[in-house]
């Protein structure tokens, strides 16, 4: 006990501390004096008589911040990276949690946690999962994929170009090539330019990966169009999230389970796919609904069931009374 203590000023010994003395002076009839030179001997026998009594001692000190405000302490900390110690103190009154600004701090940094800023200097980073949140109706993120074709003389790459806004899901999806030079990407950057007139949206920022296929005059012309391209960190799928898991939903539900055998039948089979997906999936993202805004479920008529790309993609509707 006095070892792992050996710097304290003051010793307070612990409740199981305490009964191992009491324990140990029971051997010698509780006479200390001379024995138990840790704690006086008048404190002894206090803990004797309030012992016989069935006292609880109680821990000396302030008494402990909850757990649950030490998780919101951190988790307000952990999503607002621009927050305070006396922010935080202030969004915790606000749900009836009195607490101290120096309290919050110790809390932090006890989890490594330091948000605190400095005065006059600049705040940092916003994170991007708090950039992506807060822009997504402004947001557009693009990036290319690719379709085996067979063919009698080889196999090729068959590419297209989609993009997808965050706020609303909706998908466009350019034609098929096999050579996605400049002049092809850079068309499909005009195309893809009207689609957001279409669906009632406006785009400010697009985000794309690395691939040198995002050529300088694709974001030039882009930046005409008052659309600033963010170009994703090296080797980080993730900060292009939900194009990745667009693309993938397409490779896994779709073109996994399907040999194409010329351009066309692949750009036949995306735009199957992209059609329903716009207009007749429901999105378990956006709540269950459908993506398009003229849709409205029907409570009468005969439930039927459309199937299409050889039962790849089945639909159901209520046939018109």
């Amino acid at each position: 006990m006095l070892r792992s203590r050996i710097d304290a000023t003051r010793i307070v010994p612990t409740s199981k501390e305490r009964a191992e003395l009491v324990r140990l002076g029971g051997l010698v009839e509780h006479d200390i004096d001379d024995v138990m030179l840790v704690v006086r001997p008048s404190t002894y026998k206090t803990w004797l008589r309030k012992g016989r009594h069935g006292y609880v001692f109680k821990k000396l000190g302030r008494p402990a911040t909850p757990k649950f405000v030490r998780y919101l302490a951190c988790m307000m900390a952990r999503a607002n990276l621009r927050w305070g110690s006396r922010r935080i103190v202030g969004e915790l009154r606000k749900l009836g949690f009195r607490i101290g600004s120096t309290t919050v701090r110790d809390i932090l940094s006890a989890e490594d946690i330091f948000p605190e800023p400095t005065k006059g200097k600049s705040k940092g980073h916003v994170p991007w999962k708090t950039f992506l949140e807060a822009n997504m109706d402004s947001l557009v993120a693009t990036d290319f994929f690719t379709k085996k074709v067979h063919k009698l003389y080889g196999s090729f790459d068959a590419y297209f170009l989609v993009f997808i806004h965050l706020g609303t899901r909706k998908v466009f999806c350019s034609p098929v090539t096999y050579n996605p030079n400049e002049e092809w990407v850079t068309q499909q950057a005009r195309n893809a330019a009207m689609w957001p007139e279409d669906v009632g949206v406006r785009p400010k920022f697009l985000i794309h990966d690395r691939d040198t296929k995002f050529c300088a005059k694709f974001r030039e012309f882009w930046k005409d169009e008052n659309v600033r391209c963010i170009r994703t960190p090296y080797k980080a799928p993730k900060a292009n999230a939900y194009v990745e898991n667009w693309v993938g939903g397409l490779k896994k539900e779709c073109l996994n389970h399907i040999a194409c055998f010329s351009s066309a039948q692949a750009d036949y089979v995306v735009r199957t796919w992209v059609s329903h997906y716009n207009e007749s999936r429901p999105h378990q993202s956006m709540g269950n609904v459908v993506l398009d805004a003229d849709f409205a479920p029907q409570t009468k008529g005969n439930i039927r069931t459309r199937k299409k790309l050889g039962g790849l993609i089945t639909e159901y509707y209520r046939e018109a009374a």
